[in-house]
């Protein structure tokens, strides 16, 4: 799964074109309200905030974060599953934020996703064949007598037996199930997949297996994907760039071997500085990022930078200064913006870190 260049480099925005997919200032807020006869509206949940993102042609885009940080909201918002509340999405150059419902099933064809669930995401009342087969169906790209064959074709091209073609989800194991999510995905031969947290339920083992899977896919049928997961192992193994996204916004977006190396917002140092070692002498030399608190209500998120209260930099800088705050005032009043760095990355943050983490190198 890369987009990596002959020199083994990632190819700079100019290099990659226009993007499949671009999201500006995207929100999504859910209602928040109370009553029993009459429902009063008291509050939204923010739980995508403002996200600009660019996913260009043939790349794998890393999607981390803390549970509760909105990536699985915007996936959805992405696939136009959920209504964005404001902000544009566009893919391939065309405004797809408002379209109805007959201009959505054209899009579907070139937009698809994987559930995290592979329990969830399948019909247990139909079979292997239905589920993987229902794509042509409604899409009428394929005859009906030509139906089964195609099926059994995908089935074999992610690794199932094509004659257990009339089995029920429940004769599967969770990797066969995952692998069938697959087999849907590509029937109509997107050139998106959305994939939402896809190995988070399955077995170390499996995980290798459904990962090698999506990197084989990608190269043969030139896929662009979206790859959403809490597993930065995960995300450094599969993705040429990587978006770091906290409490509905993104923090940082740099490529995988930058972000690795030397990440500039204090949450991504935090989020890889607990990342596993086995390298004894790495683990003493990692420089550690503790974060104290719980995250933020995103009923009500703070002001200025949403991770100012559990940030320990601004923090220290307001001990340093004597401040009676628990923050430096910067960061507890003004909101940053994504602004450039060395290398293309990008960073949200008034006091970025200066120091590579020792022992979070990609190498």
């Amino acid at each position: 799964m890369s987009a990596q260049t002959e020199a083994g480099a990632v190819p700079t925005s100019a290099d990659r074109g226009t993007p499949l997919i671009r999201l500006t200032g995207v929100k999504k807020y859910f209602p928040v309200t109370q009553g029993l006869l009459i429902q009063h509206h008291v509050g939204d949940v923010h739980a995508v905030d403002g996200v600009d993102l660019e996913v260009y042609p043939g790349e794998t885009v890393g999607l981390v974060g803390e549970t509760g940080c909105g990536k699985s909201t915007l996936a959805r918002v992405i696939m136009r599953l959920y209504d964005a509340t404001e902000g544009t999405i566009e893919f391939d150059g065309r405004d797809i934020t408002k379209l109805r419902r007959g201009e959505l099933r054209e899009l579907r064809r070139d937009m698809q996703m994987v559930f995290q669930d592979p329990y969830a995401s399948l019909n247990p009342r139909k079979t292997v064949g239905s589920i993987v087969g229902e794509p042509f169906a409604l899409h009428g790209t394929v005859e009906k007598n030509k139906r089964k064959p195609a099926v059994q074709e995908l089935m074999e091209l992610v690794g199932l037996n094509p004659e257990h073609y009339n089995r029920y989800p429940h004769e599967f194991s969770g990797g066969q199930r995952q692998r069938i999510g697959v087999a849907r995905s590509l029937a109509l031969r997107p050139r998106l997949i959305v994939a939402d947290e896809p190995v988070s339920a399955l077995d170390v083992s499996v995980q290798a297996q459904i990962l090698n899977l999506l990197g084989d896919l990608q190269g043969e049928f030139n896929l662009t994907y979206l790859f959403i997961a809490h597993d930065l192992s995960v995300v450094k193994h599969v993705s040429d760039r990587v978006a770091v996204m906290y409490l509905g916004r993104i923090v940082e977006t740099a490529d995988g071997a930058t972000l690795y190396r030397h990440p500039l917002h204090p949450y991504t140092g935090a989020l890889l500085s607990a990342v596993p070692i086995p390298d004894p002498k790495l683990a003493r030399e990692r420089k550690h990022i503790v974060l104290e608190g719980d995250v933020p209500s995103p009923i009500d998120p703070p002001s200025g930078c949403r991770f100012h209260p559990r940030c320990p930099k601004t923090k220290q800088l307001a001990r340093d200064a004597g401040l009676s705050e628990d923050s430096d005032p910067k960061c507890r009043n003004d909101d940053p913006r994504l602004e450039p760095f060395e290398d293309g990355q990008l960073a949200a943050c008034h006091y970025p870190l200066e120091e590579p983490i020792i022992g979070s190198s990609a190498d």
